[in-house]
């Protein structure tokens, strides 16, 4: 008996050790992104770093604008396009498929998480790129907002439609035993019962979905066209926009880190900086709105 709680205590310990090394891990690297990023913050400012919409090293400019709104924009159209297909094959694993069809996609789905980003960058520069291109647009090139953001809804689906089948699973089958004997269908009993009982699961995977989206590097050099500037309609349609080349924090550090020093290298951990806080906004946005809709 006794040495059975010496492990169990042992155990625990170990445990916990796991857990706060994850911790410390977290803070280890936003302490280091700070204080790199600080001498940036002291010189440039805070407001113009965020306001300033010219990014020129050479002349001492460093404005992350044009960054920050390409980043958020391609994440959200991102999750525009990848979430109706994430959640359907989520639903169609969890709830439709035969078990050997289950066999075939769910190992499909899973690959598609292996895959490098280089890989999916080099898809987009090869197909998506010369089809985008087709959109007869004064100064389309291919290169912009919508050829990155359907490469991210192909990289975010494996994560949100694997969280959000496991979700999905979790809801008792009670529930939908309940609702059918009620005389509903089983497309109903999906929506209204099984879909909002699995909700906290499904926002989860959303919130990791545009956490990889807003992360995601290699791809977005290759087809985003890392242009300093605004995503900006091309013309007077709102929808090109989508068009327009641009340039994401990840993408802005990635190219740049390598030849940088002095004060353009701390403006780029500034960058790190602000990217973390952008992430950390996300995540406490959907705790927010997980507690609200349990309340």
């Amino acid at each position: 008996m006794k040495t059975k709680k010496v492990v169990d205590r042992l155990v625990k310990y170990v445990l916990f050790v796991a857990a706060s090394l994850s911790t410390v891990i977290i803070f280890a690297i936003l302490f280091l992104t700070i204080r790199n990023g600080l001498p940036a913050f002291g010189e440039i400012g805070l407001k113009d770093l965020l306001t300033g919409s010219s990014w020129r090293p050479g002349i001492e400019e460093y404005g992350l604008l044009p960054m920050i709104a390409g980043s958020i924009f391609v994440t959200i159209v991102s999750i525009i396009l990848g979430l109706p297909l994430s959640l359907g094959a989520a639903i169609f694993l969890a709830e439709v498929a035969p078990q050997w069809i289950r066999e075939i996609v769910r190992p499909a789905v899973e690959l598609l998480a292996g895959i490098p980003s280089v890989v999916y960058g080099l898809f987009g520069m090869v197909v998506l790129v010369p089809m985008v291109r087709q959109i007869r647009v004064p100064g389309n090139t291919g290169y912009g907002v919508l050829s990155a953001a359907i490469v991210l809804a192909v990289m975010i689906l494996p994560t949100v439609t694997n969280i959000s089948e496991d979700a999905i699973r979790s809801v008792p089958q009670s529930y939908r035993e309940g609702s059918l004997a009620l005389g509903t269908t089983r497309w109903q009993t999906i929506v209204g019962v099984t879909l909002p009982a699995a909700r906290s699961g499904i926002v989860a995977a959303i919130v990791l979905g545009m956490g990889r989206a807003l992360g995601e590097t290699m791809a977005m050099i290759m087809v985003i066209g890392n242009s300093v500037m605004l995503p900006k309609p091309l013309t007077a349609n709102p929808a090109t926009a989508l068009l327009r080349q641009t340039r994401t924090l990840t993408g802005n550090i990635a190219v740049e880190i390598a030849y940088a020093t002095g004060l353009h290298e701390s403006a780029l951990f500034a960058t790190g900086v602000i990217l973390f806080v952008l992430i950390m906004i996300m995540n406490m946005s959907a705790r927010a709105l997980i507690r609200g809709k349990k309340a």
